[in-house]
């Protein structure tokens, strides 16, 4: 990438994550490249139109009973008794104690303690109005749902469950604060909900959810704190919290993508010597929500936007490249794949789109992705080693496809030209086209020779290939699996438009 365009860059904001303070409502900056913040636990709701450009991923007070102990009363059960025209709560209406094995017995002391501080809550989340209507008719329920959730805490100081439900009804209060108001601070809600999430965790150590959700919390005041030493500490617990999460539900891209944001802006805070070091723990989080949702655009695009800054700051820092180091122009090269592939997987989105004409021409056009990998002879599955050559091979929307050292000059040719005219392969040797397609993993193969084995299973039966690196594998996998869930999500006219129009 040229010094005018990162320049270029830089002015219109470079990289920024996404700092959003209203799940409801977009906030997006004016930066063409901005990390986004998941939507929702569940990944269906990825394409509701509401939740498109929110940060935060809150679950939702949980509806199904807890694995120990009694149910406590959901929100969904709250605002039925609302709608039935009993909005004022009475908490001896409540269940029964839970009989969990987490239930406490308290003494009167510590009931009135318990009485004080659910008190302080209630005060917070009293004095919080909305901004409209909605805001207040919402602020109503979440007042009525943390009545309730007091009063059981009152009970039995040992309900989790209610200690998790209310933390959420303390995040979401927080949410409702309206920016012009003289409410309680935003800052001191979330502060309570943190508290209450840690009191439930302390109670049930395996409550995966709080730790998800509380992590959201301590991001929401890290955002708060800028570039300062108190945000630095609130990123590092935020990090900790996800860490927990993702231990205790490891199927979670949402938690992986939220750990990967949280890293990111950790990374922008602490020394220099640090910095590289917590990116690269980023770009391994986006990666694993990728695998576990391959169709995952927010985790995809945000991948491209840690490799956009990590080109940028290379490139600032100068000097020569050796060895299996990544050159500023690859991984400029590498940010503009992800950036493409979560346009064409939803060519709707504005950011995406910004970003993309940004980041276009660092494409090596009209290809996805150009590069070099180890190959066997044609048609020759189990070689010796001495027959592996060493081939430059080129993916699109079509396939992957090995060319000649004579097609190489031409492909060279026609990237230092711009044209972006498609070079006529007429002797490829190793073709995969996109709908054969089985699995794309690694291999470690014996009769493979040392290195980093690809290989792609298709309907005609296996390919075998040997990146130069691993990390240069991460890439060749990356490309390949996101161009064939661009084909299977039927968006490949979309990529196709990207590297060809």
């Amino acid at each position: 990438m040229s010094v005018s365009e990162i320049e270029a860059a830089e002015q219109n904001g470079g990289i920024q994550p996404e700092h959003e303070s209203d799940p409801n409502h977009s906030n997006l900056h004016d930066s063409p490249i901005q990390s986004k913040y998941t939507t929702g636990s569940d990944p269906n709701l990825e394409e509701s139109a509401n939740d498109e450009f929110k940060n935060k991923s809150k679950l939702p007070v949980k509806e199904e009973e807890k694995e120990e102990g009694k149910r406590t009363f959901t929100m969904g059960e709250l605002l039925n008794e609302l709608k039935n025209g009993n909005p004022t709560p009475t908490p001896l209406q409540d269940s029964e104690p839970s009989d969990s094995p987490y239930s406490q017995a308290s003494t009167p002391q510590q009931q009135q303690q318990q009485i004080e501080q659910n008190n302080a809550a209630m005060e917070l989340i009293n004095s919080v109005t909305g901004s409209d209507e909605e805001g207040r008719s919402r602020q109503r329920i979440l007042t009525f749902a943390a009545q309730r959730y007091a009063g059981a805490i009152e009970r039995n100081p040992g309900d989790y469950d209610a200690l998790y439900n209310w933390a959420l009804v303390l995040q979401e209060s927080a949410d409702n604060v309206s920016p012009d108001s003289s409410s309680a601070s935003k800052d001191a809600l979330l502060e309570e909900a943190c508290k209450k999430y840690d009191e439930a965790t302390r109670l049930c150590p395996t409550l995966h959810d709080a730790y998800y959700n509380w992590a959201i919390a301590i991001s929401d005041r890290a955002k708060m704190r800028g570039r300062t030493n108190e945000a630095e500490e609130l990123w590092k617990q935020a990090t900790k919290n996800y860490e927990r999460a993702v231990q205790l539900n490891w199927n979670s891209p949402q938690a992986l993508n939220n750990w990967g944001l949280a890293l990111q802006e950790l990374s922008a805070i602490v020394p220099a010597r640090d910095k590289q070091t917590i990116v690269k723990s980023a770009i391994s989080k986006f990666r694993a929500a990728i695998q576990l949702q391959y169709d995952f655009h927010r985790a995809i695009y945000n991948l491209g936007t840690v490799l956009y800054g990590l080109a940028e700051d290379t490139s600032r820092t100068g000097g020569t490249f050796k060895g299996n180091e990544v050159s500023p122009n690859e991984l400029f090269s590498q940010s503009a794949i992800y950036i493409a592939a979560a346009h064409a997987l939803k060519p709707t989105y504005s950011v995406y789109t910004s970003a993309l004409k940004l980041l276009r021409s660092m494409l090596p056009l009209p290809y996805l992705k150009v590069g070099y990998l180890m190959a066997p002879p044609v048609g020759i599955q189990v070689a010796p080693h001495y027959d592996w050559k060493r081939s430059q091979f080129v993916l699109n929307h079509e396939g992957l496809l090995q060319i000649s050292k004579a097609e190489q000059r031409h492909i060279t040719q026609s990237l230092a030209s711009e044209s972006g005219d498609r070079v006529n392969i007429k002797k490829t040797a190793i073709k995969v086209y996109v709908p054969d397609i089985v699995s794309v993993s690694t291999c470690a193969d014996l009769t493979l020779p040392p290195g980093a084995g690809l290989c792609i299973d298709t309907i005609n039966g296996p390919v075998f290939l040997v990146a130069d690196s691993w990390e240069s594998l991460d890439g060749w996998l990356d490309a390949i699996r996101l161009v064939y869930t661009i084909y299977a999500r039927g968006k490949s006219n979309f990529l196709a438009g990207i590297i060809t129009g």
